[in-house]
């Protein structure tokens, strides 16, 4: 642990980075526990719009990344791009805050802060280029540092919003207090990132956004994003799940969930570094594959819990795996279009798009075939699918040669 954060501390413009997305994982841990409820409960949406709302902005979200991902690669200046996105955060959040109304909370939903979600992607590319330009050899001690701060502000963001938000009638101050967190990231970057230095890159056909789409959709690299896509899956499927069979089939309680959720969530922080040890002496695809049969057996053994110790139990091999598939996946991800960071990374916003409507076809499933705990039994042999599907395209001594 310590020496992924000496490599991730070495570089300024990396803990830089580290605090923009600590900032911007705020933002997110401010708001999300409380968005369905605004807008639901508090502003009237139905159920079925809000989820047909939700699917669209993050269908917006993909979109917005992959064409900001191009941009980045064309222009070579990543601080301007996040300035501009940072931006639509303040006005996004600040918007629903200061006018609560359906159509300003649709709006902002929909366009303003699928923009902005669009800095996850610049950040890591920028962390990647930095990475490239010393040889790459170090990118995954990088990558698991810069996403450990966002797992950092999920840890502490969340009771410290309900501490604010107690005893109020509303949950609208959340939107102000992430309103406030990226006008300090803002100026953070104004501030405190370098300008571009140099000439930016050459353009070339490659370089056009027709032919960065093609590429993202070629066999290539989407049948690997389709095969990373299964394994992540079962983190959303167990997000929908654990708390369901801890009330139901494993008869506990609603303070059950809450502590389970912050206790793997803790050891998720200091597993993404034990990870990141591990791939300095193991394959990438190798650790991503272990993670994925790691994750696999714990939702196959929450599918045969029965009493609240078992979901205890089996938080440290719940963490340590899930640590795996939201830290690794970044890395293979990036190494897919290896030589254009922005592109490569907004290949993750991709993934998470795709995991995201997985989990959803599989949850539909489960729930029409069987019971919750049979639908935690679904997700790990999707999980084994995916990483059955990795180590056919990926196995063996090709995987780094034919990546790149």
């Amino acid at each position: 642990m310590t020496s992924t954060l000496l490599i991730a501390f070495r570089h300024p413009v990396v803990r830089l980075s580290m605090i923009a997305i600590f900032l911007f994982g705020f933002t997110g841990a401010a708001t999300s526990p409380y968005q369905s409820v605004i807008g639901i409960t508090e502003l009237g949406l139905s159920d079925g719009f809000y989820s047909i709302l939700i699917f669209a902005a993050a269908a917006v979200n993909v979109i917005v990344s992959l064409w900001v991902g191009v941009l980045a690669d064309r222009i070579g200046n990543y601080r301007i791009l996040l300035m501009t996105v940072m931006t639509f955060g303040i006005f996004g959040y600040g918007l629903v805050y200061a006018v609560p109304v359906p159509a300003s909370f649709v709006f902002c939903t929909l366009i303003m802060l699928p923009v902005y979600n669009s800095m996850t992607s610049l950040l890591f590319a920028n962390v990647r280029a930095i990475a490239n330009a010393e040889g790459g050899r170090d990118a995954a001690a990088i990558n698991s540092g810069v996403r450990a701060a966002i797992s950092v502000a999920w840890v502490l963001v969340p009771g410290l919003v309900a501490l604010v938000l107690v005893g109020r009638g509303s949950m609208l101050p959340a939107y102000l207090l992430a309103c406030l967190g990226c006008i300090v990231n803002l100026a953070l970057v104004f501030f405190k990132l370098p300008a571009a230095e140099g000439p930016p890159p050459a353009k070339s056909h490659r370089h056009s956004y027709l032919a960065s789409f093609a590429e993202v959709l070629s066999p290539r690299v989407f049948a690997r994003l389709m095969a990373v896509s299964l394994i992540t899956s079962t983190l959303h499927v167990n997000a929908a799940v654990q708390p369901l069979i801890i009330t139901g089939a494993a008869g506990g309680t609603v303070t059950d969930i809450g502590l389970v959720v912050g206790i793997v969530a803790f050891l998720e922080v200091v597993f993404i570094f034990l990870w990141a040890r591990i791939q300095l002496h193991m394959h990438p695809v190798t650790a991503l594959a272990a993670g994925a049969a790691l994750y696999a057996v714990y939702l196959a053994l929450l599918g045969f819990s029965s009493a609240p110790w078992h979901i205890y139990a089996l938080t440290p091999l719940s963490a340590f795996a899930a640590a795996a598939l939201i830290s690794i996946p970044i890395t293979y991800i990036q190494d897919l279009i290896a030589d254009r960071p922005g592109l490569g990374s907004s290949l993750i916003s991709v993934n998470l798009f795709l995991s995201g409507g997985l989990s959803a076809v599989l949850f539909a499933l489960g729930t029409r075939f069987s019971d919750y705990s049979g639908t935690s039994l679904l997700g790990a042999l999707a999980g084994i699918l995916g990483f059955a599907v990795l180590l056919y395209l990926d196995g063996g001594g090709a995987r780094r040669k034919h990546l790149q």
